[in-house]
């Protein structure tokens, strides 16, 4: 790995290669959730079968013990934006849960999450679901070789600002590889006067919208892990891990 400045550093083709395999790991799990989530199901039952699928394939849960994180997922109810802790609550129906997972294969990560509907839900959550993932989309398009980081950063927030939702400034993407968190971070919004660093080939992102049904402000509860909306709106996450390469954005982590 060489590093083209202290803010990017980029991937060989082989070490994107082995993060691919790391990526359909993550794909194919995502894709089985959708099966799996129901009413009735605890979050430590989704962390359990997270942990079984990622192990099963001869991957390690990035997440587990990272800073002292005491999972495999992060899985977020709600107004939990991000980080919550798998435990004994049950989903019910109208709940949306967002799953946050990474695995390591040979020591290259990837990084991916999808907010999920729990049976069925209302409109409003529906609408927040959809504009969070199309504003992740949005974002993926602008990673591009000659784009910057605040290309990506503008398009998510145009998208989710403009279906009338708002976008948590305090939480980011980053860069993604030999560490799960690397250099550069990805704002989900446009900070004056910090385009941030020119894109190259080889340079691995997560990118990861979070957006609020209400106001942008967060807080951490006393766990000092989960991350919940101020004002008890819902929130939906998506993110993919995505190569900047000569033919576009890659996305190593879908199917």
């Amino acid at each position: 790995m060489r590093k083209i400045t202290p803010l990017v550093i980029c991937k060989s083709p082989e070490e994107i290669d082995i993060m691919k395999r790391s990526g359909a790991i993550l794909a194919e799990l995502l894709q089985e959730l959708r099966g799996f989530i129901r009413p009735g199901i605890t979050t430590l039952d989704i962390d359990a079968f997270a942990e079984e699928f990622i192990t099963s394939r001869g991957a390690y849960p990035s997440f587990k013990g990272l800073y002292g994180f005491p999972a495999s997922a992060c899985v977020s109810v709600n107004e939990e934006v991000v980080h919550g802790i798998p435990g004994e609550r049950k989903l019910t129906e109208g709940d949306i849960v967002s799953i946050d997972v990474g695995a390591q294969v040979e020591g290259f990560h990837c990084d991916s999450a999808m907010t999920f509907p729990v049976g069925r839900v209302s409109n409003q959550a529906m609408a927040l679901m959809t504009a969070t993932e199309q504003s992740l989309y949005e974002g993926i398009e602008q990673a591009r070789i000659g784009m910057r980081i605040a290309d990506i950063s503008r398009a998510i927030q145009s998208h989710a600002e403009s279906k009338g939702f708002s976008i948590v400034k305090v939480l980011s993407g980053h860069g993604v590889g030999r560490k799960l968190h690397e250099e550069p971070a990805i704002p989900n919004f446009v900070i004056r006067g910090e385009p941030g660093p020119v894109l190259v080939e080889g340079v691995t992102l997560a990118i990861e919208p979070m957006v609020n049904l209400g106001g942008p402000d967060v807080k951490t509860l006393n766990d000092n892990w989960t991350v919940v909306t101020c004002d008890g709106s819902l929130s939906a996450h998506f993110e993919h891990t995505v190569a900047v390469t000569q033919e576009g954005p890659v996305v190593l982590t879908a199917l």
